[in-house]
């Protein structure tokens, strides 16, 4: 992707501009940001994946002024009928299951993947919406069926609607509104809260980003390293030779509250050994991907990235699915090519060691990566 081209999707913006006005500061809306978009599914297509065990989906309804939540999967007889009015369906992680969810996702790719999280769609009777509330990161809302009309504003204080299933916002004043058909799209800044209502039968995508708290991260990393970290040969013990007797045996002895502190220092205190444990974390699979195991490369063929691995890279490694390697050379800048453009021409692959050709065969066989097309 060429961020220094101005896109329709942007609003004739290029992405490196709308880094810089709109990202994280304020809302954007573009009329055929996707002229003549199209639902990557159809509402029959969406309400099968609804009924997968291993999709995440969520029913919502409104009924006499009474929210209600549930839990998918729902078999299409859970369902609420079509001519009923006030109801939504969304399914989260599409891009996971549908090559066509992923393709949309990946025009979202001039923000860092590591920040990209899924795409999820909303299939919503007339009426239907999950009330105005409040996203802790930046979204993306595109309609790609029907219409949907959003109201949005800031609020301070989002203070919640008290004994609701859902997290509604009670002190909601719009300041904006406008009404979205097939391929307008709406940017969202986090703390932005947002109320959308269907006109009629509607499929609306949301674009989620990964907002991680820090100390959430933290405890990921710090976590990821202790799994990591081996026992030393030698792993000195605690001595206390200048111990005086004591009057007080409970008490913790400062100097081996010291010791200990030294030893969780000396995880955090290694930025290569950190950097290593952050990637492994951020290129996780989301919870429940599952990859079918694929077969060996073969022949002089390029690759393609498989729509659920995640692929990141350092100054010093690369990363997939969790697991991370060291790279260098010209090894490295072909891992890097594959990880921006999620494909490897059969001249980058050729030209990769043996050992990376080796890494490539075992990646294949877990599914993570398949030989792409003639």
């Amino acid at each position: 992707m060429d961020i220094s081209l101005a896109t329709p999707l942007l609003g004739a913006l290029t992405p490196g501009t709308f880094m810089q006005r709109h990202w994280q500061r304020k809302p954007l809306l573009v009329r055929q940001a996707l002229p003549g978009a199209t639902p990557v599914v159809d509402r029959a297509q969406l309400f099968e994946l609804a009924a997968r065990d291993d999709v995440e989906s969520r029913l919502i309804t409104h009924e006499r002024g009474r929210w209600a939540l549930r839990h998918g999967p729902f078999r299409r007889r859970a369902l609420p009928g079509l001519n009923r009015s006030g109801w939504t369906l969304l399914v989260q992680g599409v891009d996971l299951h549908l090559d066509a969810a992923h393709q949309l996702l990946s025009r979202f790719r001039f923000v860092p993947d590591a920040r990209l999280d899924d795409l999820m769609l909303s299939y919503a009777s007339d009426g239907g919406g999950v009330g105005p509330h409040v996203d802790s990161y930046d979204v993306f809302l595109l309609q790609l069926q029907g219409r949907r009309r959003w109201r949005i504003g800031r609020l301070a204080n989002p203070a919640l609607e008290p004994g609701l299933p859902l997290k509604i916002v009670s002190n909601f004043v719009p300041e904006q509104e406008c009404l979205l058909e097939p391929g307008d799209m709406l940017y969202l800044p986090p703390r932005w809260a947002h109320e959308g209502v269907a006109q009629g039968e509607c499929i609306t995508a949301s674009i989620g980003f990964r907002a991680p708290g820090r100390d959430e991260i933290g405890r990921e990393v710090l976590q990821r390293m202790l799994d990591a970290a081996e026992a030393p040969e030698k792993d000195p013990l605690y001595r206390d030779p200048l111990q005086a007797a004591t009057k007080n045996p409970g008490r913790i002895p400062l100097a081996l509250n010291s010791f200990a502190a030294s030893s969780v220092a000396r995880f955090a205190a290694d930025p290569q050994w950190l950097a290593c444990a952050l990637g492994e974390v951020l290129s996780d699979p989301k919870a429940g991907v599952r990859f079918d195991p694929g077969s060996p490369l073969s022949g002089h063929r390029g690759i393609v990235l498989d729509r659920r691995t995640r692929m990141m890279y350092d100054d010093r490694h690369v990363f997939v699915n969790g697991e991370s390697y060291r790279a260098s050379g010209r090894d490295a800048t072909l891992m890097r090519s594959l990880a921006d453009r999620r494909v490897l021409h059969a001249s980058g692959v050729g030209s990769l060691s043996t050992e990376a050709h080796e890494l490539l065969n075992q990646w294949a066989a877990a599914g993570w990566l398949h030989a792409a097309l003639p």
